[in-house]
């Protein structure tokens, strides 16, 4: 019988996290109690005697000064209803590791197979509320049934002998591993049965050519001789659709399109990735000659430019958007854990330094009814966020810079970005430490976590549109302590010459790193038997492809396996050869000595047929778009404040805060800026090197409401919106780097996608714009991902998101001492507005917040752009800027607004002098997101210089900072239009997300 230890507070003692339970019940379900509070349920099912759990309750699982702990007897009383909730057998439970690890220090023994320690909470509310109350807490808030179970007693069914029924959640399988073979030489409709019932996401032609693969008498012939017949095993094809999928291949974007450009031009494009991405990058590296700083790009887990001679600096990008859908928590967990493993396995291995993070999200208080299986927006945006802060928080990495953003389209599903950058020598005994290689003989080492059921059919289910059928299976979630545990290990590994090559295991587990990495041989032999399981009962085709997380994969060399293995016991961390690397051609795993796989290395990776999209666009004229007739506020006092409490313009201090952006003490110019530090940051400046002053700037860009206009702007205003925060701060502009993260609803036209075409033309303009303005700019590209099937389609319902492209970039600055903040500094500072301002209100929050869409999408003059992006950088080395601040969402007011209340000083500001390009309404100046704009502050006796510097460039005076705490803005005739008190304003910026 399983032992139970319960811990609880002592009476009296304050429990917050019943507080906090109580609190946003009555604010999301509109329950409300009389009190919550909470009990720890530690379930030790291991052979253990009675003095051994007594210490484990007394000891590691209790503070003796503010709780009290009890074995196999309730502490639960004084309470109307009980809820406990554990997770679901085969869920990763962080806690119960933690703890099963205390107690085998404790009694000075490993356990055994099948021996665990589970944990669960159990919720005591009193008050007024139904067993059906009960269910819709434990289902809509505490739970998430996906892979969460609990238990619910009234206080009449409660024993107070006996407690809550003990319940185990171990995984038990009685099944013994077999190998299964499946006849392809079906009909159309079978296949695509197959591929349905599998979770295989392959299209019809995709399993026809796996078809006519095994039915190749060749193919046939030389599986005979490896031990298999002629059907493919479980696991063969299982391993192609992880490596054909689109989340792996990028099918879309390697697609052959077909496309019109809504005049009557046609035009076929050989690849988006190739033209586009590949091509700019290739472009921008040949127009930077001998001032290339690019090292690696597009052929490793992340991309690598040079900081200096010295050392080499990494950064991608991840999303994690369909796991993030069924679990917020996890799904977010396992994203920042995820991007941490690529930025770490880049090259021979690098130092990890930063996070970041951008959500996309529905309106926290959206109050329509929800469809089948969709979690309300709040559940969401708590999760993702808590997800994010654990995995970040407890990796000890800081999170520097992010952003959210609200869209009602985004309920169908979350975009969930997490970004991570590195620092590596730039040589590593004698060779680039960005370039690695597996070696014929080298050994597979698996090192990390274990693996489990979590992750199965990941890659495959975020290759479709969130359904019905989408798998519990897919979540996961993650462990950042073991996998800091391992990454120390790995870091000793390398400066030790250890092994050879290293890479993530992510989407498709041991399928796709060990796949991914025997390109390098040609072939692998890998025994599957071998591989460190969590519990017993895995199929061999689900250790094939569980994405099991805090894995990564090694290529050691034979002379060095023996000490690679003696020092990861040495430190606590797991390491299993699983076999070796081959030039044999195949793909080829074995479990008990019994072929699993025997595939083509070329089918596996070069076999997946190529798609043929068409592409229509549809100009905004055709769609019939047109500017509004709106009259202009008659009081632009509350109009203001309504602008800052816009959700996409409003304060995130209260998830800000959530994170730490102190660890390890590098963080130069923090999320968080100013007199008290609660304005908004344009972009984080870190210092990797105590020894040096050079520093990286990390900043995005992403504003998908332009896409309802087009897409070209879109994404041109994205890339123009990360450069100018990245410059705000004294980024270099000629140092800079981008990496695109495209997330887009499905553009391959069908019965269920009638509007596919127009789709992929979105996208198609996108990547125009993309190649356009970083040629212009002079960025390569040295990284991204895409998510193409950002959708919810449940019968007949079906939600897309806006199409959404993040641009982040990461550069270089000379001197921190340099850099620069958005807060105004001192009474007397002269504000200046650099750049011209234009009628561009299409999809502005100004637009939005009337319900409108609007015609002119604000657009990007490069030349211009680029010039005055040069001239801030001289200004800012020149050190005559005293603030610099962007402006983006609700334009000059916002910005406006933001930089005095931030440096706690008043401004006074004339609309009439601003340059703009025609006659405008003072609204129409005031909250135009025109982009490649600055406002900036200058001490009066650095004007003449300041000026000197901008001359001929287009720039206005516009008025002054004031000691009065007050923001009052001029109209074009004079007239005062805004006269508030920054406090005001600020707390309207404030209270929206302030409880969050």
């Amino acid at each position: 019988m399983p032992w139970r230890i319960i811990v609880g507070l002592k009476d009296g003692v304050r429990d917050a996290r019943g507080e906090r339970v109580k609190r946003e019940l009555s604010r999301h379900l509109g329950i409300e109690l009389e009190d919550v509070r909470t009990i720890d349920v530690y379930t030790v099912d291991a052979d253990l005697n009675d003095a051994e759990i007594e210490s484990a309750a007394a000891g590691p699982f209790c503070d003796p000064v503010i709780q009290e702990s009890a074995i196999n007897r309730p502490l639960a009383h004084d309470f109307d209803m009980l809820i406990e909730v554990g997770f679901r057998p085969g869920v990763t439970d962080n806690a119960g590791r933690t703890a099963k690890e205390a107690l085998q220090y404790l009694v000075g023994r490993k356990f055994r197979d099948g021996e665990g320690v589970y944990t669960s909470v159990q919720y005591l509310l009193k008050g007024k509320l139904s067993r059906d109350d009960a269910e819709r807490v434990a289902h809509d808030f505490l739970g998430n049934a996906l892979i969460q179970h609990w238990t619910i007693l009234s206080r009449d069914e409660f024993d107070p002998q006996k407690g809550v029924p003990v319940s185990v959640p171990r995984v038990t399988s009685e099944a013994r591993p077999e190998i299964l073979e499946i006849d392809l030489q079906v009909d159309d409709e079978a296949l695509m049965r197959i591929s349905r019932e599998g979770m295989l996401a392959l299209n019809l032609e995709e399993m026809k050519a796996i078809q006519s693969y095994i039915a190749d008498p060749e193919v046939v012939e030389q599986r005979r001789k490896a031990g298999l017949g002629e059907k493919l095993t479980d696991a063969e094809l299982e391993a192609l659709a992880q490596s054909w999928s689109e989340h792996c291949k990028h099918k879309i974007f390697a697609a052959r399109i077909e496309y019109e450009d809504g005049s009557g031009e046609k035009q076929t494009i050989d690849s988006l990735f190739k033209n586009y991405i590949a091509e700019t990058t290739h472009r921008v590296r040949e127009n930077l000659g001998d001032k290339d700083f690019c090292l690696s790009v597009f052929k490793d887990n992340a991309g690598v430019i040079r900081f200096d001679d010295d050392w080499s600096i990494a950064f991608k990008v991840e999303t994690h958007n369909s796991p993030s859908a069924l679990d917020p928590y996890g799904g977010a967990l396992t994203g920042i854990v995820g991007v941490n493993r690529d930025a770490f396995g880049t090259g021979m291995g690098a130092r990890l330094l930063f996070n970041t993070d951008v959500f996309c999200f529905a309106s926290p208080f959206f109050d329509k009814p929800l469809p089948p299986r969709l979690l309300h927006p709040r559940r969401i945006f708590e999760g993702v966020v808590e997800g994010v802060e654990h995995g970040g928080n407890k990796s000890g990495i800081p999170t520097v810079n992010g952003s959210i953003v609200f869209d009602e389209r985004f309920a169908g599903k979350p975009l969930v970005y997490c970004g991570t950058g590195s620092i590596m020598p730039a040589t590593l005994h004698g060779k680039p430490s960005h370039e690695k290689k597996a070696r014929v003989g080298d050994h597979i080492v698996m090192v990390g976590g274990r693996i489990g059921k979590d992750g199965i059919h990941g890659a495959t289910f975020s290759s479709e549109e969130l359904h019905e059928g989408s798998p519990a299976t897919a979540v996961q979630i993650g462990d950042p302590i073991t996998q800091k545990r391992m990454f120390d290990f790995l870091l000793i590994a390398r400066d030790r010459g250890l092994y050879n090559s290293i890479t993530d295991n992510g989407a498709g587990g041991l399928s796709s790193s060990v796949g991914e990495m025997a390109e390098d041989t040609g072939g692998f032999e890998m025994h599957l038997d071998r591989a460190p399981l969590k519990y017993a009962g895995l199929q061999p085709w689900e250790i094939l492809i569980s994405e099991a997380q805090e894995r990564m994969t090694l290529a050691v060399p034979p002379q060095h396996i023996d000490a690679f293995l003696s020092l990861a016991q040495e430190m606590d961390v797991e390491a299993t050869d699983l076999g070796h690397f081959t030039d044999s051609g195949y793909f080829h795993c074995l479990y008990e000595g019994r072929p699993v796989t025997y595939l083509k290395m070329s089918c596996v990776h070069d076999g997946v047929p190529r798609m043929v999209l068409p592409a229509r666009w549809q100009d905004p004229t055709q769609r019939g778009l047109k500017e509004p007739e709106l009259s202009e506020p008659a009081d632009y006092n509350a109009t203001l404040k309504q602008m800052l409490g816009r959700l996409n313009i409003c304060s995130k201090e209260s998830v800000v805060r959530r994170y730490d952006h102190e660890v390890q003490a590098g963080t130069v110019v923090k999320p968080l800026t100013g007199v008290v530090n609660d304005g908004p940051s344009d972009a984080a400046v870190i210092r990797p090197l105590p020894e040096s002053n050079a520093g990286i700037v990390v900043s995005h860009g992403l504003c998908p409401r332009y896409s309802d206009i087009d897409t070209y702007h879109m994404m041109a205003c994205a890339i123009d919106e990360a450069l100018r925060n990245y410059v705000a701060v004294g980024g270099d502009i000629g140092h800079v780097s981008g990496l695109d993260n495209f997330c887009w609803c499905d553009p391959v036209e069908s019965e269920k996608t009638p509007d596919g075409a127009y789709k992929a033309a979105q996208l198609v303009r996108a990547n125009q714009a993309l190649r356009d303005y970083c040629v212009a700019f002079g960025v390569p590209l040295i990284s991204g991902k895409d998510s193409m099937k950002n959708d919810y389609m449940i019968g007949d319902r079906k939600i897309s998101i806006p199409p959404t492209v993040l641009f982040s970039v990461m550069g270089r600055m000379d001197d921190i001492h340099k850099a620069v903040t958005m807060d105004v500094k001192q009474p007397g500072d002269l504000v200046y507005l650099l750049g011209e301002t234009r009628n561009e209100l299409g999809a502005s929050e100004y637009y939005t917040m009337h319900g409108e869409v609007g015609f002119h999408v604000p657009k990007v003059d490069s030349a211009a752009a680029l010039e005055l992006f040069q001239t801030i950088n001289q200004a800012q080395k020149q050190g005559v800027l005293a603030s610099c601040h962007d402006l983006s969402d609700g334009g000059l007011g916002v910005a406006l607004a933001e930089t005095a209340f931030a440096g706690g000083y008043g401004v006074q500001a004339d609309l009439r002098n601003v340059s703009t390009s025609e006659a405008l309404r003072a609204d129409q100046i005031l909250f135009s997101e025109t982009p490649s704009r600055f406002l900036v502050t200058v001490h009066p006796e650095q004007r003449e210089s300041f000026e000197s510097i901008f001359a001929g460039q287009n720039l206005g005076l516009i008025g002054e900072v004031t000691e009065a705490p007050v923001l009052r803005i001029s109209g074009l005739q004079g007239e005062l239009l805004v006269d508030e008190n920054i406090d005001a304003l600020k707390a309207a910026w404030q209270a929206p997300l302030e409880e969050m």
